[in-house]
């Protein structure tokens, strides 16, 4: 990447949708209200021949207190700073508002290049509000239309001197760029950052968490619920005995009861977060000390599961917890009877405020990524087989019993293993349960789930199912209308 280009303006002129548009797919959310957009959002953006960084951020507002807004303000500024060339994008319909007055006076102080872009501009309706643009003083306005891609042979044009201005720079300095969320994620190999992602009710933490682990404050917080509506993702890298490894972090709209979920935008900033826990490997399930464990957290929690992922359970706000040794001991009730089907995984006690239990919440994730890893070989598979037989006989439906010739994992990410059987349309889920428990607790792999698939064996006679069919010379010579065969 050869520089950053941060898109900064008042809410609704359509920053997100020009960041869409640069990095070439739909991954800032979008919407006709204004303030959609609240944290910083990164992607590789290219535009041309053009290669660079580009932030999305939350619409000015003129407020500098610490409300909702004058935090999403001050995040922008930071961003405004971080950024090597300012985008200053006014809506050319709506004209010069003096939000956008004040706002162009800011960036003339904090910013050292800014290129002002009037978008909207398609048509007649936007010449006017251009002209008015160069009263703020910010030389020639490039008129856009980021939502029909018009007028972007003119902004890389503009774009184009920055290119060699900081084309010697190290590359190591450039801002860490937002991870492809259409990636496979089978392609994350142990070379690669370990993809987390943090999901959980609204409120219970999940930015404070990630903010106290990167050691800045980089995502928008608060005691306002609901604050993260898009999926950010960070790079980091987590300290273990194997050195240091990098790390990509999901933070994700907290999820309510569907019922619950009526606006388009929630809907959208919910459907983020899902498909951020369908790509990542290791899911933080984040829960709230005061009120762990509701009908939410639990649907979360299986969610996590059925994609397939390693799961940790993490219960925040430790540090106000008063009575700590007697919650703790109810938790891990609560945690067995509510989700047999994790049962083994990790439940690590936090607190995203102070920093404590951060260390062991990582070890645990890093674990819990090995285990999702983990292969058994065939031999030592095949004899833990027979010995569970020998211990529990698979049942016998109408008096036959059902046989269990072997067994084979078949995948890993999570572990998926298949067992050749006789009847597997016949074996109950209770003798599943009872060999996923087994594989649980025989070959160390608590919390993560497992695929186990019973198949049957093919038959060694091919004529098995084929009609028994009589020679037509045969045939004749049973009706005497021939001789028999070889006369």
């Amino acid at each position: 990447m050869t520089f950053s280009l941060a898109i900064v303006g008042r809410p609704n002129v359509g920053k997100s949708t020009l960041f869409n548009r640069l990095i070439g797919r739909k991954q800032a959310l979008v919407d006709d209200q204004p303030g959609v957009t609240r944290d910083l959002r990164e992607g590789q953006a290219r535009l041309g021949h053009l290669k660079f960084t580009v932030i999305d951020t939350a619409g000015l507002e003129d407020a500098t207190d610490d409300s909702l807004q004058g935090r999403m303000r001050r995040l922008t500024e930071r961003a405004v700073d971080m950024a090597d060339v300012c985008l200053f994008m006014v809506d050319a319909r709506a004209g010069i508002t003096a939000s956008d007055e004040m706002f162009a006076d800011i960036l003339r102080k904090r910013a050292e290049h800014v290129i002002l872009v009037t978008n909207k501009a398609e048509g007649h309706a936007g010449e006017e509000g251009m002209l008015e643009a160069y009263s703020l003083g910010l030389g020639e306005p490039v008129p856009i239309s980021a939502e029909h891609g018009e007028g972007m042979a003119d902004l890389a044009a503009a774009l184009t001197p920055f290119e060699d201005l900081f084309k010697g720079r190290d590359e190591e300095e450039a801002p860490v760029i937002d991870a492809d969320l259409e990636e496979e994620a089978s392609l994350v190999t142990r070379g690669r950052p370990l993809q987390v992602a943090v999901i959980g009710r609204p409120n219970a933490g999940k930015s404070t968490l990630i903010n106290k682990m990167l050691g800045e404050d980089r995502l928008l917080t608060g005691p306002e619920a609901g604050i993260t509506r898009d999926a950010i993702s960070l790079t980091m890298e987590w300290a273990s005995d194997e050195g240091n490894i990098p790390v990509r972090i999901f933070d994700t709209a907290g999820m309510r009861k569907r019922a619950k979920v009526q606006e388009k935008l929630e809907k959208l900033s919910v459907s983020d977060g899902l498909r951020a826990v369908k790509f990542a490997e290791v899911v933080i399930v984040l829960l709230d000390a005061a009120i762990p464990f509701e009908q939410q957290d639990l649907r979360i929690a299986d969610l996590a599961e059925r994609e397939g992922r390693a799961v940790v359970v993490a219960v925040n706000k430790w540090d106000v917890e008063p009575h700590k040794q007697e919650k703790l001991r109810d938790l891990k009730e609560a945690f067995d009877r509510l989700l047999p089907q994790l049962r083994g995984a990790p439940l690590i006690t936090v607190s995203a405020k102070t920093g404590r239990g951060l260390d062991r919440l990582q070890a645990a994730v890093i674990r819990a990524y090995d285990v999702w890893n983990r292969r058994v070989p065939t031999a030592a598979l095949n004899r833990w087989l027979t010995a569970m037989i020998e211990a529990h006989p698979p049942p016998a439906p109408a008096g036959r019993r059902i046989k269990l010739r072997y067994a084979t994992q078949a995948k890993t990410r999570p572990p998926g293993f298949v067992v050749m059987c006789s009847a597997p349309d016949k074996m109950p889920d209770s003798y599943n349960r009872y060999l996923i428990n087994g594989l649980r607790d025989d070959f160390d792999m608590p919390g993560t789930p497992i695929r186990l698939t019973m198949r049957g064996q093919g038959d060694a006679n091919p004529y098995k199912d084929k009609k028994k069919s009589t020679p037509s010379r045969l045939r004749k010579h049973i009706k005497g209308r021939g001789n028999p065969p070889g006369q």
